[in-house]
This record gives C-alpha cells, sequence and structure tokens, in this order.
C-alpha cells in the first residue's frame, strides 16, 4: 500500500522506467612524468521526446543539480553526450564498490588505488581526473569535490552514496554549460536521490574477503508529506595481506512535500569510515618476492573519514516563472596516512606522512526561468546565483606507523567562490533551438599558515561565455553543437606560497588561483532503428594548465598547458522487453601542448575506454546481466617510453524476484579472475638496501581477484 502523500514519489518511480532519451517529430513534443615531485614539492605547491534534451525525472523537490530543467523542456538545448540515467538502469549493473555505480555514465572509468573509504579514481576523456578535479559530482545539489583539500585539488569522496537511493544521474561534459563552474571541465555528474520509495526496502549481503552489507529504507507518510529513512551498514577485508577492515556506517533522513515544480525537501545524510589501506606496491617488490602480489610495504597506512550534511530544495511555479533554491551546510573530515616511496626521503623513520582536511561548507544555488514570446519566437531565460563559502582546517605531517614525527605545514583556509550565470534558449523553427549564455566566477580567500610568509590573500575572477545549437529531427535524427569557455581552481595555498615550508627559505613561485579552460563538441544522436538510441561525439578541451597527480604525494599540482581530441560512441538497444543491450567505446588523444624535452604525453592519460552489457529480466522472475569494462594503456611518463597495462574485467549478475517481493541475487566480481592493475604509476621509491637515490619503477594496485556476493533481499 502506498500512502496519498507518496504518490507523487511513486509515480516518479514509475518513470525511472522510461528510455532516458528518445526523439519524435516536432508535432509530437509536449508543449510545456619520469621522477614525479616528493611529499615536500607537494607541500610547496600545495530516443523521441523532446529532441533538445534527454527526459529528466522530478527529483529533489523540483531542484537539480546539474541540469535546470525549469519550464518546457524542449527550450533546454543540450549536447550529444548530455543524457539522464534512471536509478534503476544503475542498480541492473553489479558493480564492486559503490564509487563504481557512477560508471553508468558512458567514458566514465572509477577505479581506487588505496583502501575502501579513499576517494576513487576518476578517468573521463582523457583525463586521469584524480580524485575528482575537472569532473563535477554532486548529490541532491550539494558539490562532493572540495578545494584546497589535504589529499588534492577538487577530491570527490563519493562514498556516502546508498545505490538503492538514486532517482537519476544527469550528465553533461564540457564546459558548454553556463550553469557549471569550477571543477566541470571535462564534465558534470549530478546524482540525485527519491523523494519517496514506492515500497519499503531491505538489504542482507554476504560475500568473498568478509564482506557483509545491511540496508534498511522506508518511505512513510508524516503531514501533508513523506518521511525517507534509511541506514546502512558495510564491513568488508578485501583480499589483501593487511585487510582493509572497513567499517562503514551510512544513513539518510529526508522529508518532502508537494510536487518536484511546487514543493520542498529537508535532509539529513550522515556518513563515517574507517579503514586499512593496501596502497599501490612497487613492481620490484612483488617480482623479487619481497611481498606478495595483495601484499603491502607499509601495514598502517590506511584512514577515518565522515560527513554530516543537512540541505533544503525548494521549488515554486507561477505565471511569473520556476523558481528553484538549493541550500546546504556540510561538515567532512578525513586523516589519511600513506607511504608512497617508503625509505627514499628518510631511510630511518620511513616515508609515511598524514594528511589531514577539515572543514565546513555553506552553500547555496538559487535560479529562475522564465518563458516568453519574443518576436514570435519562443524563448526560455534562466538566470542563476551559486555561492559557496569554505572553512578549512589542513595539513600534512611526517609519520611513523600514524604517530607523528613533525609538522611539514598545517594552515587555516578560508575560501568562498560567487557564480552568476544566464542563458537564453530561443526556438527558431521546427528544427533550429539555439543557446546563449554566460557566467562570472569570483573566487576569494585567505591563508593563515604555521610558516607566517606563506600566509596570505588571494583572489580571481573569470568570464565564461557558453552557446549551443541543436538541429532536427530529420527521421528521428538530431545534430548538435556547443561550445563555451570554463575554468578550474588551484589550490589557494598555492596561490600565497612564497618560501618552502620544510627550509622556510627557499622561495617558491605562486600559482594563478583560476585556470582557463575551453571547449567544443559536434554530435549526433539518432533513434532511426526501432529501439535502438545511438549517439556520437566528438570534442576538444583545452586547459591553460594541466593539474596533474603526484604519485608519491598522494596531491595534484599545475603543470603544463593541454589539449584533449577525442570521440565517444553510446549506444543503447532494447532488444525486447525484457533484455536490453548497451556498448559505449571512446578515444582521446591527449597531449601537452608546449614543447618540452622531456616529451609532450600527458602522464595517467588514457586512449581507449570501452564498456557494454547486456541486462534481462522483469518484475518478476529471472533477472541478470553481464557487462565488462576495458581500461586501455596510458603512459605513465611524458615520453610514453613506459605505459601501463590494459585491463578488461567482467562481472556477471543472476537472481529471481519471488511474487511476495523477495529477491535473491548472486553477483559474481571479476568473473574470468583477470590479473591485471586497477591502477598503475611510475615515480622514484627506496625499498631498504636500494641506492640512496631510489628505484623509477612502476607502482600498481592490483585488481582484485574473483569474489561472489550473494544478496537477500525483501521489498514490502
Amino acid at each position: 500500500m502506498v500512502s496519498p502523500a507518496n504518490a507523487q514519489n511513486v509515480a516518479a518511480a514509475e518513470a525511472d522506467r522510461l528510455p532516458a532519451v528518445t526523439i519524435d517529430p516536432p508535432e509530437a513534443r509536449p508543449r510545456d612524468r619520469a621522477k614525479l615531485p616528493r611529499a615536500r614539492q607537494a607541500a610547496r605547491n600545495s530516443s523521441a521526446v523532446q529532441p533538445s534534451a534527454p527526459v529528466l525525472l522530478p527529483v529533489s523537490g523540483g531542484v537539480t543539480s546539474g541540469s535546470a530543467t525549469a519550464g518546457p523542456a524542449y527550450l533546454q538545448p543540450t549536447s550529444a553526450s548530455a543524457m539522464t540515467i534512471s536509478g534503476t538502469e544503475l542498480n541492473a549493473r553489479p558493480f564492486s564498490r559503490v564509487g563504481e555505480a557512477l560508471e553508468v555514465v558512458p567514458g566514465l572509468i572509477v577505479t581506487q588505488h588505496s583502501g575502501e573509504g579513499k576517494a576513487n579514481q576518476y578517468f573521463l576523456r582523457g583525463f586521469n581526473l584524480d580524485h575528482g578535479t575537472d569532473l563535477a559530482i554532486s548529490v541532491d545539489g550539494m558539490p562532493v569535490n572540495m578545494p584546497s583539500h589535504g589529499h588534492g585539488q577538487g577530491y570527490a569522496d563519493i562514498n556516502f552514496l546508498i545505490p538503492e537511493l538514486v532517482q537519476s544521474v544527469s550528465v553533461r561534459k564540457g564546459p558548454c554549460f553556463a550553469d557549471q563552474g569550477d571543477f566541470a571541465s571535462a564534465g558534470a555528474v549530478a546524482v540525485d536521490y527519491f523523494n519517496g520509495l514506492p515500497k519499503n526496502i531491505t538489504e542482507l549481503t554476504f560475500g568473498s574477503f568478509g564482506h557483509r552489507r545491511a540496508l534498511a529504507a522506508a518511505s512513510t507518510a508524516v503531514g501533508a508529506g513523506a518521511l525517507l529513512s534509511a541506514f546502512e551498514g558495510v564491513a568488508h577485508n578485501g583480499p589483501w595481506d593487511v585487510p582493509d577492515n572497513v567499517r562503514k556506517l551510512n544513513g539518510v533522513l529526508r522529508y518532502s512535500q508537494g510536487t518536484a515544480t511546487d514543493g520542498f525537501t529537508l535532509s539529513a545524510m550522515a556518513y563515517s569510515n574507517g579503514w586499512s589501506s593496501t596502497d599501490q606496491v612497487a613492481q620490484r617488490a612483488i617480482d623479487q618476492g619481497v611481498i606478495g602480489r595483495f601484499g603491502t610495504l607499509d601495514p598502517t597506512d590506511g584512514g577515518v573519514s565522515s560527513r554530516f550534511s543537512l540541505s533544503s530544495n525548494w521549488a515554486q511555479s507561477s505565471e511569473y516563472g520556476q523558481s528553484k533554491v538549493n541550500a546546504y551546510v556540510i561538515n567532512s573530515s578525513l586523516r589519511l596516512y600513506n607511504n608512497f616511496t617508503y625509505f627514499l626521503d628518510d631511510p630511518v623513520d620511513g616515508d609515511q606522512f598524514s594528511q589531514m582536511d577539515g572543514r565546513t561548507i555553506y552553500g547555496l544555488n538559487a535560479s529562475h526561468a522564465l518563458d516568453a514570446r519574443v518576436g514570435g519566437i519562443e524563448t526560455q531565460t534562466r538566470i542563476g546565483l551559486q555561492t559557496r563559502s569554505d572553512d578549512i582546517r589542513v595539513g600534512l605531517f611526517k609519520t611513523l606507523q600514524r604517530e607523528t614525527l613533525s609538522t611539514v605545514r598545517e594552515d587555516s583556509v578560508r575560501e568562498g567562490n560567487v557564480g552568476l550565470w544566464a542563458d537564453t534558449t530561443g526556438r527558431w523553427t521546427d528544427w533550429l533551438r539555439t543557446t546563449v549564455g554566460i557566467r562570472e566566477d569570483y573566487f576569494a580567500g585567505r591563508v593563515l599558515s604555521d610558516t607566517p610568509q606563506n600566509s596570505g590573500n588571494a583572489q580571481a575572477s573569470m568570464a565564461s561565455p557558453k552557446a549551443g545549437f541543436v538541429l532536427g529531427p530529420w527521421y528521428r535524427t538530431e545534430f548538435y553543437g556547443n561550445a563555451g569557455y570554463g575554468l578550474h581552481s588551484n589550490d589557494i595555498r598555492g596561490a600565497t606560497i612564497t618560501v618552502d615550508p620544510i627550509d622556510k627559505v627557499t622561495p617558491q613561485d605562486r600559482v594563478p588561483l583560476l585556470v582557463r579552460s575551453k571547449g567544443g563538441e559536434i554530435g549526433i544522436r539518432t533513434k532511426a532503428i526501432e529501439g535502438l538510441t545511438s549517439s556520437l561525439a566528438v570534442f576538444v578541451l583545452d586547459f591553460d594548465s594541466e593539474l596533474l597527480f603526484v604519485g608519491d604525494a598522494g596531491t595534484t599540482e599545475p603543470s603544463r598547458p593541454s589539449r584533449r581530441v577525442g570521440v565517444e560512441w553510446t549506444n543503447q538497444y532494447q532488444m525486447l522487453p525484457w533484455m536490453r543491450l548497451d556498448f559505449d567505446v571512446a578515444y582521446t588523444r591527449a597531449r601537452f601542448t608546449d614543447p618540452d624535452s622531456a616529451g609532450n604525453f600527458i602522464p595517467g592519460a588514457p586512449a581507449w575506454v570501452a564498456s557494454g552489457g547486456l541486462t534481462f529480466g522483469g518484475e518478476a522472475g529471472w533477472f541478470g546481466a553481464l557487462r565488462g569494462r576495458y581500461f586501455g594503456p596510458r603512459p605513465l611518463i611524458e615520453d610514453d617510453s613506459v605505459r601501463s597495462q590494459s585491463s578488461l574485467i567482467f562481472n556477471a549478475r543472476a537472481g529471481y524476484k519471488f511474487d511476495n517481493g523477495l529477491r535473491l541475487q548472486l553477483d559474481v566480481l571479476n568473473l574470468f579472475d583477470a590479473k591485471t592493475n586497477q591502477i598503475e604509476y611510475y615515480y622514484l621509491s627506496r625499498l631498504p638496501g636500494e641506492p640512496i637515490d631510489g628505484v623509477a619503477d612502476r607502482h600498481v594496485h592490483p585488481a582484485e581477484p574473483l569474489a561472489v556476493r550473494l544478496t537477500l533481499a525483501g521489498r514490502f
């Protein structure tokens, strides 16, 4: 039984079964590097509907992060690579870690080089995005990326995500959209939760390597609205010689009233995690038998993290247009212990270091959309304000077995930004729609450092024009073009630094607070073949300064200007009402654009990625999936003389849904037990007894071996 207060949420759940993109004739439209810097250097630089848009489901009390949908949907120009994916599709895929759920985004690789409480590694459009740089991730309107973070710029920890609560995932790629600012140059992924569930959920999962998970989620009517509550507990050891010993607790509480266009939500989330980690290890240590394939060179690495948030979404429609407001406050903390170089910097006590980041974030997003007819042309104008303030305590410490030996640097940082944006979309004819937009971003902050010479203020602003068009449909096919300027921010500590925080004397160069990006995309989306939705996008993306991951310090630092040119091909084929096939492949040529004798290849940038799968099943009876993901080789240094392995991993699922709501499900991860690596780097490290200057080597984090997980679930 579903309460009247939950009726809207049930309807939304049913909408999840719709295809993500469709295209109809106009009359059918509704109207409405070889030696990477060491830790000390890091411290120094510290389809047939609306032809113009995929179907966007009503989410989050009407506030959609990443894809505003106020007003007639056909007035929202998009790109060939933009889409919205339902939570149903996401949860039909077997995945080994929660971050991999985001691989539902075509062309996105999500992996890990450390323990299961740390942010994932992301790869998209020829970027090694480290832990999130240049990929803006949001959950219910709240940003996940963190500027000036202790472990790297744009750190995006998605481990608090509960997949069963996901209603939709909206995807846009490139710096072409006025409502996207910092970290969104490669892409933006907006995850939105349900306001309520059509049925309550209980799940128990047991699996290989000590994997255990329990989930309970329920919706109930409260007054004129609905209350959604969910709790998750996870324990996991992994195949490592030193168990991960993951201890994760996660909860969501949400009250909602009204509809997606006239209503509000109030949400509280809480997440806590602690773990040990087997970080990437030197390949020579495995080859020489110093450790096994799943061994570690520092058994005390690991960390603890937490995230608590309170957010609200509000939406209202009237004759004056559609208004939306999203406000949030987030408190997060992280303490990491890593040792990537072993005994290179300190032959006696070793090179373990600890990174600390604790912050409180305050933010507000507001927008208004107005539909009007100007000179016979239907238009939609949107204006928006986005503001965010981070109050941060961040530090880097030298440690031994998690005991602090000394402080490298410790800072108090206040950093904020304001973004004003506007765009106007016009439908000129039945086959031409255009959009023009502009965005102005202002960033400012101050650093109070334990080295006074590195304290200071920094500020910068940048204007970013955008434009796009949509042609068609003709024969259920549309053509798209988008271009725009964007930006990414650098760690503000790098914008105020003057001296080496270790010796307090050596001068250090500052970096700009904001870095320009610019890019464009042309593409096509078609549903000319019944049941098949196919899109092809060709893109280019330039950066004035690349952000590169520093393997032995676990941070990012500014590097050389770069260009990426690539192509993505995405396909979804509904073979039968109960069977679906999908396949996507992407190629990117990524190069530095300035001359340098070291070479112009970008370390970690993948050229080829691909994924595909077969999913089958209905409301009852047998169901399952088989998925494969190819992660191509990457250059590990600038001259491309050292390259990573490629990997091809398959996951499978089979299960049965009983008429009484019970579900029995078996997942098999790494089905063919591929002996490959999740991640690879190339840098200097030193094992005991090796030359004092260290040895340049591959450092790898192996893929987990074949594992099984059995789930018993009930919906009532």
